[in-house]
């Protein structure tokens, strides 16, 4: 595993696609809204890929998998931020359900990952079981 493999899964790529467009609609908030919903939807936004880079970063199971939870935790906040900017007419419908969409792929891509982590760890564990 080399340091620059964390861009590999489809899930972090995804992840970065996502954390632009959700850029270029907090760019769109007013003015009296950077520090709280652009701040927030923007942050939620970035750590979606951080933290599934500092997963991939981690040599255990254990830790891998529990940063990829804390990036779907990310995800689905950034989801609800997208709702509220909605509801207070920051973002149109159409954007709404864009962002809904790049927001279902990652999450999609990141279970995917978590479910991949968990069967290599299965299988690792099964293979290091003496015979009985």
């Amino acid at each position: 595993m080399n340091y620059r493999g964390y861009k590999d899964p489809e899930c972090y790529k995804q992840g970065r696609e996502l954390k632009i467009y959700i850029s270029t609609l907090a760019k769109k908030f007013p003015a009296y809204e950077k520090f709280l919903p652009a701040a927030q939807i923007l942050d939620s936004s970035r750590s979606i890929a951080a933290n599934i880079a500092e997963g991939y970063g981690r040599f255990t199971y254990s830790d891998t998998k529990n940063f990829f939870i804390i990036s779907r935790g990310s995800l689905t906040e950034t989801m609800e931020h997208l709702a509220t900017a909605f509801d207070e007419n920051y973002i149109l419908n159409e954007e709404l359900k864009t962002g809904e969409e790049k927001c279902e792929l990652v999450f999609k891509l990141i279970n995917g990952y978590i479910s991949y982590l968990d069967k290599s760890k299965s299988q690792i564990k099964k293979r290091n079981e003496p015979n009985s």
